[in-house]
């Protein structure tokens, strides 16, 4: 006799910690210097003025002031143009 009950194995029970992404300070508010901006995976939206590139993408700002967002055309390597947004702090 089995001195324990039978229990099968689960192998779907794992799961990740969050990585709370996205916008953090959006058109309109204040940031002052080291404010994170947006925390993103890849460069969906890139850097302007007083705005710096993290390691993992992450913007945040450089001085003082306003934040504000704007659209800007891009040229690819391959001759597509593609719309790209710009995250700025004035």
């Amino acid at each position: 006799m089995s001195s324990t009950k039978a229990g099968g194995s689960s192998k779907n029970l794992r799961d990740s910690n969050p990585k709370y992404l996205g916008t953090k300070l959006y058109a309109g508010e204040k940031a002052r210097p080291g404010m994170v901006i947006v925390r993103q995976r890849g460069t969906k939206i890139a850097a302007g003025t007083n705005v710096n590139v993290g390691r993992d993408h992450t913007l945040f700002s450089m001085a003082e002031g306003t934040v504000s967002y704007r659209d800007v055309r891009k040229r690819r390597f391959d001759g597509r143009i593609i719309r790209k947004k710009v995250v700025d702090v004035t």
